[in-house]
């Protein structure tokens, strides 16, 4: 089974890229659906422990952790030591049932996929771009997104001209849907090809 890494920087076009990959047939984890059922389910104990008023009705409340962590490293790490062991179990075992199934292909959509070291798991990675002018318009025209909140979620995100060349695949996402789509098949057809070369031990650099 050929495990395909799916990242991108914020506004890229990289959830509409996944949803290409699934109606192309290929199964997706989403790292960050991930998040949020866990953040329904297991985790808002072990984070309102952490960061006291965060949750409410058992469950965690995104807006108040998110302003939380904002701008502060060391919450941000507290963080993430408590959520990616959970995403990753849940990752392994997406895995473990493609790889039971037979399924030749996977695709693993991890937003902060190099940032974590996650791409050593990969056996290629494919990466979501399109131009600066272009990603800015997108991210500021979600509904409460501010210069601020922006230039924050970048400072965490590895520059897109980096992930660029660390890529395997570039999906350039700026020249509408039927073009990305088009890349998407071609990428497939490239898979088919592939044999497997990720290092399964490889750990999360950040869990």
């Amino acid at each position: 089974m050929i495990v395909l890494g799916l990242t991108g920087s914020i506004g890229m076009g990289k959830s509409a890229t996944a949803q290409m990959f699934r109606d192309a047939g290929v199964p997706v984890h989403d790292a960050d659906a991930t998040v949020h059922r866990l953040y329904e389910t297991t985790l808002p104990a072990l984070i309102e422990a952490a960061f006291p008023g965060t949750t409410a009705d058992g469950k965690v409340d995104r807006a108040k952790l998110g302003a939380r962590v904002l701008n502060d490293t060391a919450a941000l790490r507290r963080l993430e030591a408590i959520v990616h062991p959970h995403v990753r179990e849940a990752e392994i075992a997406f895995g473990r049932a493609a790889e039971a199934a037979g399924v030749p292909v996977v695709v693993l959509d991890i937003p902060l996929l190099f940032e974590t070291g996650g791409d050593r798991r990969m056996d290629a990675v494919v990466v979501v771009s399109a131009p600066p002018e272009i990603q800015r318009e997108r991210v500021l025209a979600r509904p409460g997104m501010t210069e601020e909140k922006f230039a924050a979620i970048l400072a965490k995100q590895m520059p897109d001209a980096d992930k660029r060349a660390r890529a395997d695949f570039v999906i350039d996402s700026s020249q509408g849907f039927d073009a990305a789509r088009a890349q998407v098949a071609a990428v497939l057809a490239a898979a088919a090809r592939m044999t497997p070369r990720r290092d399964r031990s490889a750990p999360d650099e950040r869990s």
